[in-house]
């Protein structure tokens, strides 16, 4: 009998670490992509060509992390069989791996896109939506990894909540820069460009949302996708 229960602490003590292993690495993930998605503006706004490149050659270790990821919580659900909390983290770390990954890779965009402006030698904008576009997607996705680390519901609420800010900026930015082609021929390239930059960022502000919904089911157990911002109110006013 003795002999059972050691082993049975044995498997529950080895189960909590590769929980522990699971939670770190989704944490070094949105770590990895939150520097991507920094180095990718810095890049586009000082024309630096060298950040550029840096982060479309480190997009393959995102990659590779979002397989590792992957490969941990298969082997954890094959392995283990997780139920209630556990079973909620594992499902919810996969789908937050998935967002993770799209940000690394909108992050990769715009690293290119940054390329494209620096060599083609254009002056004259200092890409001002993507400035505060930029400042307001990178405090999204903070805000949302924030929520993760401290599996906080609440902050993560508030991040779902922000996506109507972020859309209302990204439509504000656009107008501007459709408006800024009209009146500057001569620029339309680079404008383009930022375009694409800044649609970019508005993809990665939709992940960032995203991650703050699988928090919310992780932490509350309600799956809050798909709801407008008075519906997930009431989702979350029932007991789980």
């Amino acid at each position: 009998m003795f002999g059972s229960d050691q082993h049975r602490q044995h498997i529950s003590g080895q189960f909590n670490h590769e929980l522990e292993t699971l939670k770190h690495d989704i944490l070094a993930m949105g770590g990895l992509v939150e520097a991507q998605l920094n180095t990718a503006l810095e890049s586009l706004i000082e024309r630096n060509s060298e950040k550029a490149i840096r982060v479309t050659k480190r997009d393959s270790e995102v990659n590779n992390l979002e397989l590792k990821i992957d490969q941990e919580c298969a082997r954890i659900l094959a392995r283990r069989q997780p139920a209630a909390s556990d079973l909620r983290l594992v499902l919810a770390i996969i789908k937050i791996n998935m967002d993770l990954e799209r940000v690394g890779d909108e992050a990769a965009k715009i690293a290119r896109q940054a390329k494209v402006i620096i060599e083609s030698n254009v002056s004259g904008t200092q890409f001002a939506q993507l400035r505060r576009m930029g400042r307001k997607i990178a405090e999204t996705l903070r805000a949302a990894l924030d929520a993760l680390a401290r599996h906080d519901a609440d902050a993560a609420l508030m991040v779902v909540r922000g996506d109507s800010s972020v859309d209302q900026e990204y439509a504000h930015s656009m107008q501007t820069l459709v408006a800024d082609m009209k009146s500057e021929p001569h620029n339309i390239s680079t404008i383009l460009n930022e375009i694409w930059a800044l649609k970019a960022l508005e993809r990665i502000g939709d992940h960032a949302s995203n991650i703050g919904e699988h928090v919310i089911y992780l932490v509350r157990g309600q799956d809050v996708r798909h709801l407008a911002p008075e519906a997930v109110d009431d989702r979350l006013a029932k007991p789980y």
